[in-house]
Order: structure tokens, then C-alpha cells, then sequence
């Protein structure tokens, strides 16, 4: 079965989409940060065949850009992303993350019903191929640290501070729009 993909230019640098036969999320890769082969690559390499094609990747371009032109707080698209039990576990538990906000490590395993699995937990944030859609970004240390990003810290701050930026405020917010800007 073919994979369809595309790339589009983000605040982030130029990123890699990948979606299956359905046109439905699979991958997405910071070109910018990678240090090996590319998921293209990778697919390539298990004799799958790769297309380019912005009709399986057209609503997941679209989504992307209104979040990041602010437009956007939540994606829409459907998602398949491939990984173990757990770490599926750990991926939706992080669509939880509303924007604009953090949890830990030890949060995330504690709303897992696991609260001593931070580290398993950090592994399968680590392994996150949606990353952005499935907001990994939004993970931090337990002293609110950024640790960790695929993308690497600088992208990682970057898309906090857009999220606080375009987070909707109101009176009793304003403050904290303030001390950002």
C-alpha cells in the first residue's frame, strides 16, 4: 500500500507529512532536526511505495497552517499513528493537553493510572511520530523545565510561545498575555 506525502514551510522549518492510502496523518518529521534518514526514507527502504500528493495531504496542510497562523486550537484530522500499547496510551493522554498549557512527565503517567512510569512515559513522548498534532511539545520536566523534543528545545520553546500567544484570554488572564508580549 502506497504512502502519500508532502512538505510545507512552518515557523518550525520545513515539515515532512506523511499519510496513508486514506489521506489520514501518519508522520510528521522537522526536515531541520533530523540526524539519519527520513521517514520517506524509511518507508522507502521497507518497499513501500511513496508518492508525492497534496490530495491525500490537503486537509492535514490546511489544518496545520491555521495553527499555525493562530486560527486553530485543535486538530481535526484523523490520526494513525503506529506504536506500542503503551505508547498509544501516552499519545492520547497528550491530546488531552489543552493549548497553551504543560504537564509533566509525572503527570501524564499519573493520569495513566501509572505513577511510576515518568521515564516510560518520557520514552514514548520521545517516539511521538505526530508530533504538533499530537502535542508532545506540550510535555515538560516536573520543575517545568523544557527537556527533550524531537524538533529540539528551540522548536519546542517556539511552539509554546506561539500557543500562549494566540491562547484565548480573558479578565482574569490578561495578565499573564501581558507578561508574555
Amino acid at each position: 500500500m502506497a504512502s502519500y506525502t508532502s512538505t510545507i514551510d512552518s515557523p518550525c522549518g520545513p515539515l515532512q507529512i506523511v499519510a496513508n492510502a486514506d489521506g489520514i496523518l501518519a508522520h510528521i518529521e522537522f526536515l531541520e532536526a533530523l540526524t539519519g534518514p527520513t521517514i520517506v526514507d524509511r518507508l522507502k527502504a521497507d518497499d513501500i511505495e511513496v508518492l508525492h500528493d497534496t490530495g491525500h495531504t490537503g486537509e492535514i496542510e490546511s489544518e496545520l497552517k491555521e495553527y499555525f497562523a493562530g486560527e486553530r486550537m485543535a486538530f481535526e484530522i484523523d490520526l494513525a499513528p503506529e506504536g506500542t500499547p503503551f505508547q498509544l496510551q501516552v499519545w492520547n493522554e497528550l491530546k488531552l493537553i489543552p493549548y497553551g498549557e504543560t504537564r509533566s512527565y509525572g503527570e501524564i503517567a499519573k493520569a495513566l493510572g501509572q505513577p511510576g512510569a515518568t521515564r516510560a512515559v518520557g520514552g514514548a513522548n520521545g517516539a511521538n511520530p505526530i508530533p504538533i498534532v499530537i502535542p508532545c511539545h506540550r510535555v515538560v520536566g516536573a520543575d517545568g523545565a523544557l527537556v527533550g523534543f524531537g524538533g529540539g528545545l528551540k522548536i519546542k520553546a517556539l511552539l509554546l510561545a506561539m500557543e500562549r500567544r494566540y491562547w484565548p484570554i480573558d479578565d482574569d488572564d490578561e495578565q499573564m498575555m501581558l507578561d508574555f508580549e
